[in-house]
């Protein structure tokens, strides 16, 4: 029987058939694979359609052997028993009309997590702007090295555990990114909706998604609902020091927080932190006034340093000893796209990373810089791929974001069926800058600019959240010539 007040198809219920089947559509997308993953732990036969493939989610897949097939109605014969459909997925899709004229099952992806993975387990969501990635796989990382059989569906690859999504024991509390993004074609709520939060981390709270939110009041509203969902017996961490947080929290909150903050703001927090170098790798965090742990890891960024602070609050929260959670920060490798060290060719180093807000931006660039040692320069590649960077809501904001590098390289931004004049202008955007600042219009043009300036000793950064792969080729090509 259909959910009450539900408008889709009923779902199906695994244990009616032996081996069950999925059909994921937009299977790449990186929570769809993710999802492929779990859906196929948890015993259903997994098969998925999509347009583009790439890492890092085609690796994920074909680890887990799951064939990636072009989009087309013979995938749908026979029937499968249940149909989710990716929140990138829109009307005139030929297997989204074949589903709908057929009247086969379907759903969202989140919603599949919320019926059939996370029902009566402690689920811990990551939400926010900025850091859910990060976050989410610390905390991850946190619980499993304190022996927990944790669940995870992470929108990366923590380098911790070489995937971005297990089932885990189903007694065993999972940890999720909660994002803002809407859920689907039929489904304009919010993902982290449907995930039913038990431990809430809010991070902090930005204008983002410019494709689907008008302004920062519609995405406050998602988080208020948010909240709703939080159980009395939960909690709530929160970031003290972000005054948009604070005003979804005065909207109405029925379950307890635990805030945290920068100690240099002097809040009466309970948590507190602190970055004792200018990159982050040495910090401090405070609980109730008192230091409960010191410590040096692999991460870089003051950033990093406050996410530290809201798994530490949440994992004590949840019963895991500070010494254990020190162990756990100062083992965790990271994220894959996080500041990953790709390569290093005749001295020169290439990271990636998957920033696409300019908080972000400024965070990584800056840290990076810090962690250089006024050794080298930083060369920052800017790739403008998500929808609203692309759209060039962050104009402005983004000239102040490259004060710390000493060269930055704009790509065109992808046009995503929009006017030249709705997009990130930058030509403007390098112009503004200043003189340390080019576009590049194509990779032979990035092998030019490099060309003669580039040294041993320099870093370089790709900023993108999407396949790099031809960038790193180019690049290597430029650096193995110095």
């Amino acid at each position: 029987m259909a959910k009450e007040g539900s408008n889709i198809t009923p779902l199906f219920h695994p244990h009616q058939a032996a081996v069950p089947h999925i059909h994921i559509i937009g299977v790449c997308g990186t929570a769809m694979a993710a999802i492929a993953v779990l859906a196929q732990e948890k015993g259903w036969r997994v098969t998925g359609s999509d347009a583009a493939v790439y890492p890092p989610m085609s690796d994920i897949l074909a680890k887990a052997g799951i064939a990636v097939l072009p989009f087309a109605a013979s995938n749908l014969v026979p029937a499968p028993d249940l149909c989710l459909i990716g929140n990138a997925i829109s009307r005139g899709n030929n297997e989204v009309e074949v589903i709908l004229n057929e009247s086969l099952a379907y759903t969202s992806g989140a919603a599949f997590i919320g019926d059939y993975i996370v029902p009566k387990r402690h689920t811990v969501v990551v939400a926010g702007t900025h850091g859910k990635t990060s976050t989410a796989s610390l905390m991850a990382y946190v619980l499993a090295n304190a022996g927990e059989n944790i669940g995870f569906m992470i929108g990366g690859v923590p380098e911790d555990f070489s995937i971005g999504a297990r089932l885990g024991h189903h007694e065993s509390p999972f940890v999720i990114e909660g994002d803002e993004y809407d859920t689907a074609l039929f489904d304009k709520r919010s993902k982290f909706l449907h995930y039913h939060a038990r431990t809430l981390i809010l991070n902090n709270l930005e204008y983002d998604h410019a494709d689907i939110f008008p302004d920062l009041a519609a995405i406050q509203v998602q988080f208020e609902h948010l909240l709703r969902t939080v159980p009395a017996a939960g909690s709530i961490i929160v970031n003290a020091d972000d005054a948009n947080l604070a005003a979804v929290l005065a909207e109405g909150c029925w379950t307890p927080c635990v805030s945290f903050s920068h100690r240099a703001n002097k809040l009466a927090t309970a948590w507190q932190w602190q970055a004792d170098t200018a990159d982050g790798r040495s910090f401090t965090l405070w609980h109730h006034g008192v230091v409960v742990i010191q410590e040096q890891w692999q991460m870089i960024g003051q950033h990093q340093v406050a996410n530290a602070c809201a798994v530490a609050a949440a994992a004590h929260g949840m019963g895991i000893e500070l010494s254990m959670i020190a162990a756990a920060f100062r083992q965790f490798k990271g994220v894959r796209r996080r500041m990953s060290l790709v390569n290093t060719v005749n001295g020169i180093r290439l990271f990636d990373d998957f920033a696409h807000h300019p908080t972000a931006i400024a965070g990584i660039v800056c840290a990076a810089k810090a962690a250089m040692q006024g050794k080298g320069k930083l060369w920052v590649i800017l790739e403008p791929r998500s929808n609203t960077m692309c759209c060039g809501i962050h104009q402005q904001a983004l000239i102040a974001c490259f004060a710390a590098a000493d060269h930055v390289l704009c790509l065109p931004p992808a046009k995503r069926g929009k006017n030249d004049e709705d997009l990130l202008d930058v030509d403007r955007l390098c112009h503004d800058i200043g003189k340390k600042a080019m576009v590049i219009n194509s990779h032979a043009v990035l092998a030019e600019a490099f060309a003669g300036k580039i040294q041993a000793g320099d870093d370089v950064i790709i900023l993108s959240n999407a396949s790099v792969t031809a960038l790193h080729e180019t690049l290597n090509t430029v650096r193995s010539k110095v």
